[in-house]
């Protein structure tokens, strides 16, 4: 963990940020919404590239995603967090982003992968370093999808990501959307 957390999750808050419990259900909200973005996109790439060779590695990682979604479902039940509203919209861009950048090309997919997982990766630090020793559960279990996001990138980048036509041009569109579906999703 990068600093030393805050005793209590809100310490760090300033002045017109959301108070402590609205920022606790931003996080809970926008991380459900986009665990399902995440277990739509793979289900895209898994429909074009399923049968292919790297359809193993594909549904390893959209396992995971169904993982971390289950238990962020669960969150939203239990700590009773209002889902975005969005979600009808995420599950067939999710859906689109995937196959679409699938239909690309394998080197394209695994580039759509890396992209999503360093906005997840920045995002999920950003968290885990406002959330204090009371959310210390949460903090943790965003901590150990974080490790697994950055494994997502690691395995997209050794599966030939940066070959992808138009790497840079591809990742910066996909890092830009995933940008502002997160700030949608923490809002509605």
């Amino acid at each position: 963990m990068t600093g030393r957390a805050p005793k209590r999750t809100g310490d760090t808050l300033l002045p017109g940020d959301p108070d402590r419990a609205e920022l606790v259900e931003r996080m809970i909200r926008v991380n459900q919404a986009g665990e399902f973005g995440a277990a739509r996109i793979y289900a895209g790439q898994l429909a074009v590239l399923g049968k292919s060779e790297d359809g193993p590695v594909l549904r390893h990682m959209a396992e995971q995603e169904q993982r971390h979604l289950d238990i962020f479902d669960k969150m939203i039940v239990d700590r009773r967090v209002r889902p975005t509203v969005l979600s009808p919209l995420w599950h067939v861009a999710g859906f689109a982003l995937g196959a679409g950048t699938a239909m690309l090309g394998r080197e394209a997919a695994m580039a759509c992968t890396v992209a999503v997982e360093e906005v997840i990766d920045e995002h999920y630090a950003h968290q885990r370093d406002q959330l204090g020793d009371d959310e210390a559960e949460l903090r943790e279990t965003i901590e150990e999808f974080r490790r697994e996001e950055i494994e997502h990138r690691d395995t997209a980048m050794a599966h030939d990501a940066r070959n992808a036509p138009g790497y840079e041009l591809l990742t910066g569109a996909v890092k830009a959307g995933s940008r502002l579906a997160i700030w949608l999703s923490q809002r509605f």
